[in-house]
């Protein structure tokens, strides 16, 4: 499909241990290690988006770039697709660690842009 179609994306994420992190305005809380979702828009340019979050010097903007720059977390993949945000977040399994995360401006009253999909290996070890 045209990348100009493409309209928001998802960073499939691996937090190596879990961690206490500030995000803002939201304030401070607890991430369990393991896999996360984290879906965003891009409407303008999306590649430009994607490389902003690959990126290790940006400055800290949205509450993904407070997850992002700690050290243990790490993108494992990014995708685009041509659903709006809202409609992919909510098909996305996985539970909401903190509510209103990457969702300030949301309009499908998804409760967050961030979803846990569980601890590493499933939880095997």
């Amino acid at each position: 499909m045209d990348n100009r179609r493409k309209r928001s994306y998802q960073l499939h994420i691996d937090l190596e241990k879990k961690i206490r992190l500030n995000v803002g305005r939201l304030g401070t809380f607890f991430f369990p290690a393991g896999a996360y979702v984290y879906t965003g828009s891009g409407k303008r340019n999306i590649e430009a988006r994607l490389r902003r979050h690959f990126s290790a010097t940006k400055t800290t903007r949205w509450h993904i770039d407070y997850l992002l720059r700690h050290p243990r977390a790490r993108i494992l993949r990014a995708r685009t697709f041509s659903e709006e945000e809202c409609e992919l977040n909510r098909e996305t399994a996985g539970r909401i660690v903190v509510n209103g995360f990457g969702s300030s401006d949301c309009r499908g009253k998804c409760g967050s842009h961030l979803k846990y999909l569980g601890p590493p290996n499933g939880g095997r070890r």
